[in-house]
């Protein structure tokens, strides 16, 4: 693979400054052109469904719906429209804030491609594992076939991968802490909501649990410092903020 380089002198010192990869992704992680282009689709697409009438409401949110209904026709668009939209205006409200604190994260620590894998891998991953488990207890007559039409819509999967994930880059004294609870919250939800919603919570949280560990075994990921608050940078306070955010996120989808 040839890597071109647009050199660009300077005319006063006689230097020549390189555009390299690594220049580009340092630049993306302080830009974060995924938290904000996706977040930008989600309020279009928010404020687009609001404006709609009932009926037309209805009718977008169904044919956006990863359903079994849905997959089981071929319509495998819908494994990535599902992802834009979020029920009503008013939950929509308190996710989209939080959701880009947890972007914002990942976007910073784990660059903008893993970013979109990670968030692919729990979204579309725990759809299709959730739809074939909902498609086995159909057929065994275990469920009412009623299920296969419920609206499935949100972004709460691909985010509950990555806040699995964000197990390669806690300090290293909350690691057990952050690879027990999440699960153990995830199997609370199970048994107090008792959705197939909630069994995909769970799967994409261990989704993201696999992603970070192969991370942080690699090396490929740096953790966050820990100790007192006041003795960090600022930069790392402001991951702390952002994971606290994204926690508040993770335990509303999870329990609320």
């Amino acid at each position: 693979m040839v890597v071109l380089e647009t050199p660009r002198a300077d005319a006063g010192s006689g230097l020549v400054l390189a555009s390299t990869p690594h220049t580009h992704r340092r630049l993306g992680r302080l830009l974060l052109p995924v938290t904000w282009g996706y977040a930008a689709l989600l309020v279009a697409v928010t404020v687009a469904v609001a404006s709609a009438d009932e009926a037309t409401r209805s009718k977008l949110v169904r044919h956006a719906s990863t359903n079994l209904h849905n997959l089981l026709h071929g319509r495998l668009g819908t494994l990535f429209s599902s992802a834009f939209v979020i029920g009503d205006s008013v939950t929509a409200l308190v996710v989209i804030p939080l959701l880009v604190c947890l972007l914002a994260l990942a976007e910073r620590r784990f660059g903008s491609a893993r970013l979109v894998h990670i968030f692919l891998s729990g979204h579309v991953g725990s759809t299709l594992l959730v739809a074939a488990g909902l498609l086995f207890a159909v057929r065994h007559g275990w469920v009412s076939a009623a299920v296969m039409r419920v609206d499935d819509v949100g972004i709460s999967y691909g985010a509950m991968a990555l806040i699995g994930a964000f197990v390669a880059v806690v300090p290293a004294r909350l690691r057990v802490a952050w690879i027990v609870s999440w699960p153990a919250v995830a199997v609370a939800g199970m048994v107090l909501g008792g959705t197939f919603t909630n069994v995909g919570h769970f799967v994409s949280v261990c989704i993201g649990l696999l992603a970070g560990a192969w991370l942080w075994r690699t090396g490929r990921i740096t953790a966050m410092r820990g100790g007192r608050i006041t003795a960090l940078r600022w930069s790392a306070r402001i991951d702390l903020v952002l994971l606290a955010s994204a926690a508040v996120l993770g335990y509303t989808m999870l329990i609320g």
